[in-house]
C-alpha cells in the first residue's frame, strides 16, 4: 500500500479526469455495471502500490529534515466482458496511462515509466476478460 498522500492524490485526480467507465477503488463498495440486456460492461479497478520509502540524503541534521523518496506504481485493471477481443481493454488500458503519462501531482508525485501488459480472464465465472496498465510513480 501507498502513503494516505499518494492514494489520496492519485484517487482525487483519476475520479475528476477518468470518465471511459465506472472505478472499483481498494476496499471501497462496488457494483460492477450491468447493461439493459444484463451483460456485464467495462469497467476499471484502481490499486496503489507502495514499492519503496527511502532515504535519499544523508547529513541534514535528522531523520524528519533529509530527503526521504516514496515509490510505487499504480494499476488500473480494465475489465471487459469475455468473448468480445481486446480491443476496447486496449483502448482503455491506454486511456488510463496517457491520464498519467508525464503528469506531476501535488505534492511532487511524478510518473515515469508505464506499461500494458498481457490480458487474461478477470472474473471467476469466466464473464469478464482484464488488461492491466501500470505506471510507475516517485515522490520525494
Amino acid at each position: 500500500m501507498s502513503s494516505d498522500t499518494i492514494y489520496t492524490a492519485v484517487h482525487d485526480y483519476l475520479s475528476l479526469q477518468w470518465t471511459s467507465t465506472p472505478i472499483a477503488w481498494e476496499n471501497e463498495a462496488f457494483t460492477p455495471p450491468i447493461a439493459n440486456d444484463g451483460s456485464p460492461m467495462p469497467f476499471l479497478i484502481v490499486e496503489i502500490e507502495g514499492t519503496g520509502y527511502d532515504q535519499m540524503s544523508i547529513g541534514s541534521g535528522g531523520s524528519a529534515t533529509e530527503l526521504w523518496r516514496e515509490s510505487g506504481t499504480v494499476f488500473g485493471h480494465v475489465l471487459v466482458p469475455a468473448g468480445t477481443g481486446s480491443t476496447v481493454a486496449r483502448q482503455l488500458a491506454t486511456a488510463f496511462i496517457t491520464l498519467l503519462r508525464g503528469l506531476r501531482l501535488p505534492p511532487n508525485v511524478r510518473f515515469q515509466s508505464m506499461s500494458i501488459g498481457a490480458g487474461q480472464t478477470g472474473s471467476e465465472n469466466g464473464a469478464l476478460w482484464g488488461m492491466t496498465a501500470w505506471a510507475d510513480w516517485i515522490r520525494d
